[in-house]
């Protein structure tokens, strides 16, 4: 395990030394302002991430480095957690140094770990759960499933996908010998505290007409995301988790599922085959099967090094310098090793283009994840110089508007410190957020084309123009200044809903 630790100390320094290289993400920008917004429950995620995101800023502060620590935290203990659950397998120092590496060199979650989002948060969740069913199975001691639904309630509460995972976990007891949990009480009570403690969240949503599920209809409607076949999905999963991981994982779910040797651990291995099934089925994005994967990974170190240990030990280096070189020639797109500059000359040079989850961050130069870190302190500086342009009368009215969540969420962050108001915006919760006090009398508007927003008001013109070469497309339409909402923007609002 000390093997594993290093990994993992590597891992968090790596992310910590290339946290503020760029900037802000959008979604960094929003799960801020919803942490100024504390509720049960948001329009497209639950809780918990805002609660984090209000304890960082009150305890850590507001830069890059502050805001992106648990991250890199998070990421770190997830490999020790995945060199412990090769040990727990059966496996030993190979193992778990293979279980502990492959984990760190997972591309995508190296992106997860890079960013505050949900996602940081939510493979730490999976695999402590899956933990508490090797030790269930090890000591055969069923009180645990107490802490299984503690950590799959507060999962719960970090994003909804955690039910998938409870969801296969239940299938794979239900396939194998394991069934016998459900003779006892401990399980129907682990599974009343989950419920317990996912309850405010699911009574938020009922008094809200159920938001998250209307969202989910907007998002099929539209197309917005990119639909994968079943080869598809499998063939972007050998992308995203590492090509060197792929025989790793593949070797792990089969050796979960079929070798003797592993069989008192069986369950694990249906709760990651239908994980990734269910995700194909339902046509979910690339990355959501993602943190079901250092549990294949353990299991497939254990299998390999089981497998060599008599014969073909060369093979054991073969796989530690696969796994090191892949990562070394990958990482760029992972994490903000390189300059912006040369990270385009870098992504200009691959052989393949770097695959998208929805069909509109195709159209900016950089990978989505980098793209919406470019642009919010030109955006926010030109509003403040459009606001302050307006006499004292005209700002104590003048409303900004963000079009999405990240745009007001920027100004929101970023705006203070020019004198700017928080925002107001109909994209997700800042809808629920409402106009405040603001009629439509001045209204300064992000991220729309000036045709689009002149058709709500009696004038309309550009204030700014925006023209950074990193950003996305939208967040480089012009800063418009608009007069005389033609229409009282309290009673206007319910039309300006934007879930998608």
């Amino acid at each position: 395990m000390a093997v594993a630790l290093g990994i993992a100390a590597a891992k968090l320094v790596l992310h910590l030394l290339f946290a503020s290289r760029y900037g802000f993400f959008g979604d960094e920008l929003y799960h801020l302002a919803c942490g100024e917004h504390l509720d049960w429950g948001y329009v497209d995620q639950p809780p918990l991430i805002a609660l984090v995101a209000w304890l960082v800023r009150h305890t850590l502060g507001e830069s890059l480095l502050a805001v992106r620590f648990l991250p890199a935290v998070a990421g770190a203990a997830l490999v020790l957690l995945a060199g412990w659950m090769a040990r727990e397998l059966g496996g030993g120092r190979f193992a778990v140094t293979v279980s502990a590496l492959a984990t760190a060199c997972i591309g995508v979650l190296m992106v997860m770990h890079y960013l505050f989002t949900m996602n940081a948060f939510e493979p730490l969740f999976w695999m402590g759960c899956a933990a508490v069913v090797i030790c269930i199975i090890q000591t055969g001691n069923q009180k645990l499933w107490l802490w299984f639904g503690l950590l799959a309630g507060l999962g719960l509460e970090n994003k909804y996908s955690m039910g998938v995972f409870g969801f296969a976990v239940v299938v794979g007891l239900l396939l194998t010998p394991e069934r016998k949990a459900f003779a006892k009480p401990w399980i129907w009570i682990a599974g009343a505290l989950a419920l317990l403690i996912f309850l405010p969240n699911i009574i938020w949503n009922i008094r809200h007409d159920w938001p998250f599920f209307e969202l989910l209809r907007n998002i099929r409607e539209s197309g917005r995301d990119v639909a994968l076949s079943p080869l598809e999905y499998v063939a972007r999963q050998i992308f995203l988790i590492g090509p060197a991981n792929f025989p790793i994982w593949v070797i792990g779910a089969f050796y979960l599922l079929f070798v003797k040797k592993a069989k008192p651990f069986r369950v694990l291995g249906w709760a990651f085959v239908v994980t990734l099934v269910f995700f194909i089925v339902s046509k979910g994005k690339d990355y959501y099967a993602a943190p079901a994967f250092p549990l294949a990974l353990a299991a497939g170190a254990v299998a390999i090094e089981s497998f060599t240990a008599e014969r073909w030990r060369w093979l054991r280096t073969a796989l530690v310098a696969l796994l090191l070189v892949t990562t070394l020639i990958f990482l760029p797109i992972g994490l903000p090793v390189l300059t912006v500059d040369h990270l385009l000359a870098y992504v200009d040079a691959l052989p393949f283009g770097v695959p998208v989850s929805e069909h509109g961050h195709a159209a900016a130069r950089l990978p989505h994840h980098y793209a919406w870190q470019f642009g919010w302190e030109e955006m926010v500086a030109a509003t403040a110089r459009v606001y302050s342009s307006l006499s004292p009368e005209e700002r104590d009215t003048c409303a900004v508007f963000g079009n999405n969540f990240a745009e007001a969420g920027a100004i929101d962050l970023l705006g203070p410190k020019y004198g700017l108001p928080k925002a107001v915006g109909g994209h997700q919760s800042y809808w629920l957020w409402g106009p405040r006090n603001y009629t439509g009398k001045c209204v300064i508007v992000l991220g729309d084309e000036l045709e689009d927003s002149a058709r709500w008001f009696e004038s309309c013109e550009v204030g700014a123009e925006l023209n950074n070469p990193y950003a996305r497309p939208q967040e480089n339409r012009p800063v418009l200044l608009c007069r005389k909402l033609k229409y009282d923007l309290q009673e206007v609002w319910p039309q300006l809903k934007v879930w998608n």
